[in-house]
């Protein structure tokens, strides 16, 4: 192909990449590749043409645009969990608080139940559940269901289920925030009937101390999970000066993000409770664990996310 006939035929492709720069990685990708397969093809049969030091050129301006896409890729990653998920936490935080309301009510109603009902706890808990733990409380170990399972098969059943109920709650807020009231409230309903049950025996501080040591975060985590369902219920409910499907959409990314910003809390919670919990620590340790566990549940959901938006305001 003569060189005339070659610019002509690519020289809308060229002043396109040239003229109208891309941020979107795949397009970016694709745009690169062609470029190089042309810059291939001039070196090899225009060596020393104007159009090879052009493409030449141009295609080391793009090679930079790829290293600086990659660099905030990853930087990107940090920026998720530094400050992105704090800032959509501190935007939740009155829903956060409408989320914890819920789920202590719910708690509340589940032990007051469980002591004025003793058929109640029957009936949240299972039949098997209960009569497994009262057999297991004779035998001297009422916590005991901890150690039976294989730890490995336990730790991945108990984060994949725990990541399941997270999501259920984030998703059955599509219907104007009642399914996930729901769910808040009976899970909070069945903790409270659980230690209720503890309680009436004379096991609640030993219950306390096994139970906690992952149940703080994974506890926590449900209702940061009911905080983003209602963030996307209250979207369709209140959709301000956006149209509704506007804000439905604005508020399910927002709640999805803080779903998926729970995954490494159900984890840490899954191994706690598979390989932690079973075994009989000294008292002083697993309160160590709680207060640790709960401390950054309060510093990284609460308090960071206050913080940064305080420098945030300090610096516009």
């Amino acid at each position: 192909m003569r060189e005339a006939a070659f610019v002509k035929r690519n020289t809308d492709k060229w002043t396109e990449i040239e003229q109208n720069p891309t941020t979107d990685p795949d397009e970016l990708t694709a745009r690169y590749v062609e470029l190089t397969d042309d810059l291939s093809y001039a070196r090899t049969f225009y060596p020393n043409a104007n159009v090879t030091r052009y493409l030449n050129g141009l295609a080391a301006q793009m090679h930079r645009g790829l290293m600086q896409n990659r660099r905030e890729e990853r930087g990107r990653f940090v920026a998720f969990w530094t400050r992105e998920l704090p800032t959509l936490f501190y935007q939740s935080h009155r829903l956060l608080a409408v989320s914890a309301i819920l789920f202590g009510v719910a708690c509340f109603i589940g032990w007051l139940s469980a002591l004025n009902d003793p058929t109640f706890v029957r009936l949240i808990l299972g039949d098997e559940y209960v009569n497994m733990t009262l057999e297991n409380i004779k035998k001297g170990d009422p916590l005991g269901v901890y150690g039976k399972s294989d730890q490995s098969s336990m730790f991945f059943q108990i984060t994949l289920n725990n990541i399941g109920v997270s999501f259920r709650a984030f998703v059955a807020g599509v219907v104007a925030s009642i399914g996930t009231v729901m769910l808040l409230f009976y899970n909070g309903v069945m903790l409270g009937a659980f230690q209720a049950f503890f309680y009436e025996r004379g096991l609640l501080l030993d219950s306390f101390l096994k139970i906690w040591i992952h149940g703080t975060l994974e506890i926590s985590a449900i209702v940061i999970a009911g905080c983003a369902g209602l963030t996307m219920g209250n979207s369709l409910l209140f959709p301000g000066t956006f149209t509704r499907m506007e804000s439905f959409k604005r508020g399910a990314k927002q709640g999805l993000k803080i779903v998926i910003g729970l995954v490494p809390i159900f984890i840490m919670a899954g191994f706690l409770e598979s390989f932690v919990t079973r075994l009989t620590l000294p008292p002083i340790l697993s309160l160590l664990i709680i207060g640790t566990s709960a401390a950054f549940i309060i510093w990284y959901f609460i308090l960071y996310p206050i913080q940064l938006n305080r420098k945030g305001a300090a610096n516009r």
